[in-house]
């Protein structure tokens, strides 16, 4: 028996996941509020509660997790395609631009507050002005906030080297835009992954001593995303996951690639989208407002503000250009999903699935789950190290209502 402790700190809660990775038996599952003095208090509380562990792995969202500013070439193509791929890699993305900047533009990017910079522009061996441009006034503009470069390769290395020579922390990755219609997220994800490691999980000051930081391997959109593709590989057609939490709602889908047209952006199979808007205890509010635009009803109680946020999350995800009609299956995430009795939360779901008044085609007939064993974004975190393990507690502890 190999027991690793999965945790994933959140703005509300943090959650515990105990595996035995020698067979992906989960052994326990806990969670404990965040704590707002030091994040390791929750932490510590839960794995006391859970006993000696061989490994301990986390993921995090608080703080507000991981805030993601894009400048891209164009709108339409790499900004388009640099938002996506950050939305993948975890990112809240807080504001996006587009084309040469000047100092206007430069200064509505630091007003977004990122924690991160994805600088991208133009296909492969092809334009290369614009991005050398961006590169140039950032640096001129005495940033500070890490900068990942993720466009033309012809001019990557030289934007870092302008980057770095004014004292801006900088990494180039591969073009997430490398030909047109073909978006690569995987080196940014990466890069952003580790940026967020190295340079923003400590500055956040959620811990008083560096251990946190050591134990935080990723984002937890990340981990939850990550966890969502191993379970995309056992599901015979599409996987839709819908995740409420207190300060955002989070939807994630999963598409078996149909041979069709793409656009110019290309296509994210797996994709993720964050409605930093809706929560259920830091922006219920928001959840009301959006309601009313969206002519959705808001039952009483938490349960309700969740299926309401959850109906307008994925209204969203969908008008992003994302077809839901062949999903076979839905996974709905959440504290407010896991509390509930199985036969309630399953309930509050059904009416994501029922609604018509967004125009586009809906699931036939998918099978719902919950996940009220944290088992998505534990998945994500051993699925490194660990994949069968990985596999085989989503198997085991997601299956249907």
């Amino acid at each position: 028996m190999t027991l690793v402790a999965c945790v994933d700190v959140g703005s509300t809660d943090t959650k515990l996941a105990v595996v035995d990775v020698a067979d992906g038996t989960l052994v326990r599952t806990g969670t404990h509020p965040t704590t707002g003095g030091d994040v390791l208090a929750g932490v510590d509380a839960l794995l006391a509660a859970a006993g000696p562990v061989d490994a301990v792995y986390c993921c995090s969202s608080a703080g507000g997790g991981l805030r993601l500013a894009v400048i891209g070439y164009e709108a339409l193509v790499s900004a388009d395609a640099a938002h996506r791929v950050a939305l993948s890699a975890g990112a809240r993305v807080v504001h996006v631009a587009a084309g040469a900047q000047d100092s206007a533009g430069i200064r509505a990017v630091r007003a977004a507050a990122p924690d991160v910079l994805l600088l991208v522009g133009g296909t492969d061996g092809g334009d290369g002005d614009v991005l050398l441009h961006n590169a140039r006034r950032v640096a001129a503009a005495r940033w500070r906030v890490p900068v990942v470069v993720a466009g033309n390769i012809d001019v990557r290395d030289t934007a870092v080297d302008v980057l770095t020579a004014r004292n801006v922390p900088a990494v180039g990755a591969g073009n997430v835009l490398p030909r047109i219609g073909v978006t690569e997220p995987g080196p940014a994800r990466a890069a952003i992954r580790d940026v967020f490691l190295r340079h923003v999980i400590g500055g956040k000051h959620l811990s008083k001593g560096p251990r946190f930081a050591r134990l935080v391997r990723m984002a937890t959109p990340d981990a939850v995303l990550t966890g969502v593709s191993l379970l995309a590989d056992t599901t015979d057609g599409d996987l839709l996951v819908v995740d409420v939490g207190g300060a955002t709602t989070d939807v994630y889908s999963a598409l078996v690639p149909d041979g069709g047209a793409v656009g110019v952006a290309g296509t994210l199979w797996r994709a993720r989208t964050v409605e930093g808007d809706l929560g259920v205890r830091w922006n219920v509010d928001g959840v009301h407002t959006a309601a009313g635009r969206e002519q959705v009803t808001v039952s009483g109680g938490p349960l309700g503000v969740a299926a309401a946020a959850a109906v307008i999350a994925v209204r969203r995800h969908a008008r992003s250009g994302r077809d839901l009609r062949n999903v076979v299956s839905v996974v709905a995430s959440g504290g407010v999903f896991r509390h509930a009795e199985r036969a309630a939360a399953l309930a509050a779901v059904g009416p994501t699935l029922r609604d018509h008044a967004g125009g586009w085609a809906l699931p036939r007939s998918p099978r719902v789950t919950v996940d009220d064993r944290y088992v998505l974004a534990a998945a994500g975190l051993l699925a490194a190290e660990h994949p069968a393990a990985a596999a085989a507690v989503l198997r085991a502890n997601l299956h249907g209502g």
